[in-house]
């Protein structure tokens, strides 16, 4: 009799976290020039150097098509390690799948939103 053969994915959770942090950071840049002053104005953070995040702008589609690509990466990557996890391993563990599906998720959002500014901007409603 053959035994399933068991194989430490532990790489693979470390790749849908950084892959989930790559699409956090490309979506913050991606909404540098439009969200992020508009989010910093609502929270009270203000200053001359905000309007220089406009200088982003042109760059907002290569952002958002990263942010894109590494955020289905790392919901990929992330659904994959969880079918073949170990127990006792990094992707067993409640805490990170929670941070990482959480991060997922929030990249998802800022991304979106940016895209979302960028469409209806374009709309002169």
């Amino acid at each position: 009799m053959s035994r399933p053969l068991i194989v430490d994915n532990s790489k693979n959770s470390r790749a849908a976290l950084s892959l989930a942090l790559g699409g956090l950071s490309a979506g913050l840049l991606a909404s540098a020039c439009c969200v992020l002053p508009l989010a910093f104005a609502l929270v009270g953070i203000s200053g001359a150097w905000i309007a220089r995040l406009t200088a982003l702008a042109p760059y907002q589609p290569y952002f958002l098509t990263l942010a894109a690509v590494s955020i289905a990466l790392g919901f990929w990557r992330y659904r994959r390690s969880e079918a073949a996890c170990l127990p006792g391993s990094l992707c067993a563990s409640p805490f990170y799948r929670r941070s990482t599906r959480f991060i997922l998720l929030a990249a998802s959002l800022i991304a979106a939103s940016a895209a979302a500014v960028d469409v209806f901007g374009r709309l002169n409603l």
